[in-house]
């Protein structure tokens, strides 16, 4: 009976250990969630500037591209982790 108990208590500091790992991952989710936000408003700034602002194309394309980049780095977030 002993030895049951004995398991059964190694068990259990088997699944908290497994638990706390668990715990300390990185919550991807949410820093998805702001790249995909600023990528969203960077491209519509962009897409403003590009198209109602003609003397300032060359800013609308910095903003897309740079909105782009969040977008991949997303990519890789979602992908990798």
């Amino acid at each position: 009976m002993e030895d049951i108990n004995e398991m059964l208590a190694e068990q259990q500091r088997e699944l908290e250990r497994i638990r706390g790992k668990r715990d300390r991952h990185i919550n991807t989710d949410a820093i998805r969630l702001v790249l995909n936000i600023l990528f969203l408003v960077l491209a519509l700034a962009g897409i403003i500037f590009y198209f109602f602002v003609p003397e300032q194309r060359i800013l609308g394309w910095l903003l897309i591209g740079i909105g782009m980049i969040l977008k991949i780095i997303e990519f890789l977030l979602r992908f990798l982790f």
